[in-house]
């Protein structure tokens, strides 16, 4: 199993940051959050874990050991393969999907992309003693984990595939949703909001 990858980042894409590692580009899967903290041309690493599949071998990438672990852990409830799982550290730090999956808070599971409520109570019920108790390093469920809501938005939307016009677009259509939110906006509701509208559009 490849642990991390370490090396300058040679170029980043609305899902993939490639790092060069020994004159070879490793193409890494990663969520928003973290290729937001990537900067083309500064050295990174990135935990890692390799899916390996009959057609394809894909590495996906963390910023650190424990959303490896929580991406790894998500993968052994049924149904949740490395995309879903990948999608869930997009929405939720890996605390925050302790906390939800603690608290039963089925709605927080719900603000993922391609789970719904039958799925929630699913993965409530099977993830209960899996991912063991919040670290306390993360923010709580729903809170941005990037910089500012639209920021964490947009990267959001860029890494699902949306053009980044559609992504500025849902933007806008959820701020005012946001701003009656308060000082701290759930990112989690906001993302699922922005792809209603998204869907309206087409």
């Amino acid at each position: 199993m490849i642990a991390f990858v370490s090396g300058p980042v040679a170029a980043l894409a609305p899902t993939t940051a490639v790092i060069e590692v020994g004159g070879i580009g490793m193409a890494v899967q990663c969520t928003p959050n973290t290729l937001s903290a990537l900067r083309i041309g500064q050295d990174a690493k990135l935990a890692t874990s390799l899916v390996v599949r009959e057609d394809s071998l894909t590495l996906y990438g963390f910023a650190d050991d424990d959303e490896r672990q929580v991406f790894e852990l998500l993968q052994t409830a049924s149904g949740v393969g490395p995309r879903l799982a990948q999608a869930m550290l997009a929405v939720h730090s890996p605390d925050a999907l302790r906390i939800a999956v603690a608290t039963g808070d089925e709605k927080a599971l719900t603000a993922v992309p391609g789970i719904g409520k039958k799925g929630a109570q699913k993965l409530l019920l099977e993830l209960k003693d899996r991912l063991g108790e919040p670290l306390g390093s993360g923010p709580a469920v729903g809170a941005p984990v990037s910089h500012s809501w639209r920021d964490q938005l947009h990267a959001a939307l860029i890494g699902l595939g949306y053009a980044t016009r559609e992504a500025d677009e849902a933007v806008t259509a959820v701020a005012p949703q946001a701003e009656a939110m308060g000082a701290a906006p759930e990112v989690g509701p906001l993302l699922r909001a922005a792809l209603q509208s998204l869907s309206r559009a087409r």
